[in-house]
């Protein structure tokens, strides 16, 4: 990690300006906003090993996890500790494994942590049970947030690709994205795992965003069809790997948005309802090459969508659809602030192989009515959070961290 001098904010230390203001310029098919920020962006933190979420406590300590390593805490004065994962963390984790895609991946605070209640939820791949699986596990954070303790596995059963098929390697799509709502309740998101019968067998969890209670039981409302196992929340997904929540004030105040992980042809950002079908199920495809049986890769837009209506016509209709250049979508975050001036309320996307970051301008039903570019250097963003200083903060897979104001 780097040694880069620095200054103290709202109780959290940040690394030394770059000194370089940055202003949105328009994607291909929008136009700039009026009143969009300009933007200063700050290297907080570099040397990172596969840097993957970020999540601040309400004293603005930052946790922060490595695929392969656990998860790191950046204390008010600078220091790193490592808290939980592999050799040298405060609580070591025997059962933890890096392979392919998958890790350490998503992570959150509890909504009641200013109120005593300590705990953090991770995201990780584990071998405890036979065969390895993805799970949650709860950890709470001492009160220097220089060690975690009372580890408990709340999900021990979320589906992990154990090994390699014709459409890649073990280890991948495993969702991984982990955050509260406002609703107070947990939501998880799973991948598909190169499985064609996961998305829509309501069994597993795989191909799923889950909601839960914090011991990992189901939440009320979920509304998964009859049968299903009751901690699903919406089904028929491939890899979402972005989750965020309409902000206060914002028509459909507290409405799950997911953003989703395409295959050759497109990606796509759909607003959540409670037992709904996203309508990927890439199984049985006739006329397509279907290696091991997972016609995931193909077809088009047309023979082997993201949502297909045709198979399920009920299916939840996508806010956004990416099938341009630079797709790969990965974490999302919906902005909250006056500070962020137009783009307050606006959705925020990482676009993986297109190296940057879109803001998306959506209508009062949750559709996308325009969208633009972020013009930050180009990198592969993995994480999009606000810190409690209001400004956003980016993992990315050049292990650095960044802070990016608006002013």
């Amino acid at each position: 990690m780097s040694n880069i001098p620095a200054f103290t904010l709202a109780g959290v230390l940040f690394g030394a300006s770059v000194a370089v203001a940055l202003t949105a310029q328009p994607a291909s098919a929008a136009t700039p906003s009026a009143g969009s920020p300009k933007l200063t962006r700050t290297v907080v933190m570099s040397g990172l090993q596969n840097p993957w979420d970020i999540a601040f406590t309400p004293d603005g300590v930052m946790l922060f996890t490595e695929k392969c390593r656990g998860v790191s805490a950046r204390l008010a004065d600078g220091k790193t500790v490592r808290l939980f994962g592999t050799s040298g963390s405060a609580l070591v984790a025997p059962d933890l494994f890096c392979q392919g895609q998958s890790g350490v991946h998503g992570i959150a605070v509890d909504p009641d942590f200013a109120k005593g209640k300590r705990d953090i939820y991770v995201f990780m791949a584990s071998r405890l049970r036979t065969p390895a699986s993805n799970r949650v596990v709860r950890l709470t954070l001492a009160a220097d947030a220089t060690s975690v303790s009372r580890r408990t596995d709340i999900i021990e059963d979320i589906a992990f690709k154990h090994s390699g098929n014709g459409a890649g390697s073990a280890g991948a799509h495993s969702g991984g994205a982990v955050r509260f709502g406002p609703d107070g309740f947990l939501w998880v998101t799973s991948g598909d795992n190169h499985n064609a019968t996961l998305p829509q067998d309501l069994q597993r969890l795989g191909g799923k965003v889950i909601r839960v209670n914090r011991d990992g039981t189901a939440a009320p409302g979920n509304n998964p069809p009859a049968g299903a196992d009751p901690r699903i929340y919406t089904y028929g997904h491939r890899n979402v790997q972005g989750l965020s929540f309409r902000p206060a004030g914002q028509p459909g105040a507290g409405q799950a948005f997911t953003a989703e992980h395409g295959p050759n042809h497109s990606d796509e950002v759909t607003p959540l309802v409670a037992g709904g079908n996203a309508g990927w199920d890439p199984q049985k495809r006739p006329g397509l090459r279907c290696p091991d049986d997972y016609c995931g890769y193909g077809g088009d837009t047309s023979t082997m969508p993201m949502t297909d209506t045709q198979r399920f016509p009920d299916a939840m209709p996508p806010s956004w659809v990416h099938n341009g250049s630079g797709r790969g979508m990965s974490t999302a975050l919906f902005l909250d602030g006056q500070r962020w001036k137009a783009w307050n309320g606006r959705l925020l996307v990482s676009l993986m192989r297109g190296q940057r970051i879109v803001v998306l301008h959506l209508d009062a039903r949750g559709m996308t009515v325009a969208d633009e570019t972020v013009d930050l250097p180009s990198t592969r963003t993995r994480a999009l959070v606000q810190g409690p200083d209001e400004n956003l903060y980016t993992a990315n897979d050049d292990g650095e961290i960044w802070r990016v104001v608006p002013n």
